[in-house]
């Protein structure tokens, strides 16, 4: 079987419908910001290969469809400090910062340094270990799970390709309006060539353990994922009501900037947040405020 590897487009860590347990450390306090604690659940990106990768700073590491096409993951570049084109995208941050798919933690980290609020949430234990080993706040979540601070973030991050979580862009960009305060901004980066796909993919590092051939590396089940371009983004960003806040790009990597559609809380989240508010809550410093 031949073997495609795309010359462009990105992927990264969490996808949106797997989730493990933050730890005690984060079950402090009490009051109306209280977060439930997520449910145990096994996470694809919780496992061998990618914590490997994670843990040692490099790859390689992939995306592999079932068909053989692979999606290579920049897991060096997520693992060193944030890159001009991170900075791109960093410097339009306002108020406190959710970093979706936090990943090894450069973004939270940097977000913190630049003097916000920040928080970074991944389904890996790993990535959330390396986040906070870079003294960043980290809490090992799905985006679709009780977050704190629901409905006050002054903006959210899908970097890496993390508008991908979950294979369902349209869902996910109704979540984020969840998230986020009035008139907040969602920063996303998107592929850059003009696509709109939906995949189910496993995670692979191309090495067999036992013989040394190349094979895949994890037999864990497909997930959803979605590669998605500018055009496509802005399409199904039109159709929710959001606003286009800018796009750019710099060093073969493209963004977009949009603003929460104005409309009412949806009734999931008001029912989430009553439900959180008798349960174990997270850190306050880690709120937006």
């Amino acid at each position: 079987m031949s073997t495609t590897v795309p010359s462009s487009g990105l992927a990264a860590p969490a996808p949106a419908d797997r989730v493990g347990t933050p730890d005690a450390h984060e079950a402090v306090g009490d009051g109306p910001d209280a977060v439930a604690a997520a449910p145990v659940r096994t996470a694809p990106w919780g496992a061998d290969p990618y914590a490997d990768a994670l843990r040692t700073g490099r790859g390689p590491l992939f995306l592999r469809r079932s068909d053989g096409w692979l999606l290579p993951l920049d897991v060096e570049r997520w693992c060193s400090d944030a890159g001009s084109a991170d900075l791109s995208a960093l410097h339009r941050c306002e108020g406190p910062v959710l970093d979706i798919g936090c990943g090894p933690g450069r973004l939270v980290a940097e977000l913190a340094s630049l003097g916000h609020r920040a928080l970074g949430i991944d389904v890996s234990e790993a990535a959330v270990a390396r986040t906070r080993g870079l003294g960043g706040a980290a809490l090992l979540r799905s985006v679709f799970d009780p977050l704190p601070g629901e409905g006050r973030w002054g903006t959210l991050l899908l970097l890496d390709g993390n508008i991908g979580i979950g294979g369902d862009p349209a869902a996910l960009l109704d979540r984020a309006a969840d998230l986020l305060r009035a008139d907040g901004l969602l920063i996303a980066e998107t592929v850059p060539v003009d696509v709109d796909e939906r995949v189910r993919v496993r995670l692979d590092d191309g090495r067999d353990r036992t013989d040394g051939r190349t094979a895949p590396a994890c037999d864990a089940e497909p997930f959803p994922w979605a590669r998605i371009g500018t055009p496509a983004l802005l399409r199904h960003a039109r159709a929710g009501g959001w606003r286009t806040a800018g796009q750019w790009g710099t060093e073969g990597r493209t963004f977009v900037s949009l603003r929460r559609p104005v409309r009412e809380r949806s009734a999931r989240t008001s029912s989430r947040s009553a439900e959180s508010a008798n349960r174990a809550p997270v850190i306050s410093s880690q709120l937006p405020k």
